[in-house]
């Protein structure tokens, strides 16, 4: 298996969980700018397969493709902040719909490729206060440059698959996935809530909150994760079945204001005061309420969030104040794998 992006914080905690599952792994990511970060605090850099290399080199991904020969492709790779979209547009629009398109292109010449997830967005939707939320179906687009990098790697991946891959002998699957807001411990973003929150909260400083009533599908990494493993298992079995777009996200009461998530995240660090709203004209423009739908995924891959909203903040905050205290980031993650598989069987541990 191959993923790509696996230096992130997303691609950080698959690569152990595949790894855990006895997967055949490679990856392909650029170094993480930000430090801390989980790929050097789980000991990810030092491994067999993993490899630095940026999608947006079409020659030098289309030849460690074919170099690493995946039959199973994760497409994680991405510049993933809306807010730095508006300061580096280009490289937005670059990284994350001309490197699927330098992906895709690689896997097409890549005969041992049987199946590949292409990790998108829920941002990849057209902005419209008459749905209550959003389905595969409906209208793509976005009004910041990530929302709308986000909605051209879709068409990119639907043009790929509908033009080229469709019509392949053996058939071979590629599918969209779009996450929700991913929570989950490692995560040391800049101008991310979570992350944010928790730095802010460890030096005792209040946090300015940009947009508190914005709604949001807030769900744990690894029910956005469980959802692309249960999508690259019918994919591998059925390409022609499953070759579409996927909403993963929690179920809809699951969608809180910004402020809710700040005022949960707020009771394990003791604060009663977590945060404040930045002067009038500071933010830009972000989406306010954003729901998807995940019927389908629920339905078609028998896939279900396991954690709500409490848990899944609990599981966050457990994890950053015990590696806070000196506990091994790699360890951790290890045991919430298999803490959530335990619970997957209905087995707690």
């Amino acid at each position: 298996m191959l993923v790509t992006g696996h230096s992130g914080f997303k691609g950080a905690w698959l690569w152990q969980w595949l790894a855990a599952l006895g997967a055949d792994l490679s990856g392909i990511s650029l170094f993480p700018e930000q430090r801390p970060n989980l790929f050097e605090a789980a000991h990810l850099g030092g491994l067999r397969g993993s490899c630095l290399a940026d999608v947006r080199d079409a020659a030098r991904t289309r030849r460690m493709m074919a170099e690493l020969a995946p039959e199973i492709v994760f497409h994680l790779a991405a510049q993933a902040l809306v807010r730095r979209s508006y300061v580096q547009p280009i490289y937005t629009f670059e990284t994350n719909v001309l490197g699927t398109a330098n992906v895709l292109e690689a896997i097409l010449s890549t005969p041992s490729v049987r199946a590949a997830v292409i990790v998108t967005s829920d941002k990849c939707y057209r902005p419209n206060p008459a749905v209550d939320a959003y389905r595969e179906d409906d209208e793509l687009g976005g009004a910041d440059p990530y929302s709308a990098s986000k909605a051209c790697a879709e068409i990119v991946a639907e043009s790929w698959r509908r033009s080229f891959f469709s019509t392949m002998e053996p058939l071979r699957g590629v599918a969209t996935a779009r996450g929700g807001n991913v929570i989950g411990g490692g995560d040391w973003a800049e101008d991310r809530l979570v992350p944010d929150c928790i730095r802010a909260f460890e030096t005792g400083r209040p946090i300015e909150i940009r947009n508190p009533a914005s709604r949001r599908p807030w769900q744990f990494v690894l029910d956005a994760l469980n959802g692309y493993l249960a999508l690259a298992e019918r994919l591998f079995a059925d390409p022609g079945g499953f070759s579409q777009a996927w909403n993963f996200g929690p179920d809809h009461e699951q969608s809180v204001p910004v402020s809710g998530v700040v005022e949960r995240l707020a009771k394990f660090w003791k604060r009663s005061d977590p945060w404040t709203e930045p002067a009038a004209g500071a933010s830009l423009h972000e989406q306010e309420r954003l729901v998807i739908d995940s019927t389908k995924a629920r339905n078609r891959l028998d896939w279900r969030p396991l954690l709500d909203l409490d848990g899944a903040i609990e599981w966050t905050a457990e994890w950053r104040i015990r590696f806070w205290r000196g506990e091994d980031a790699a360890r951790l993650c290890t045991e919430q794998i298999e803490r959530f598989e335990s619970q997957m069987r209905g087995t707690e541990i």
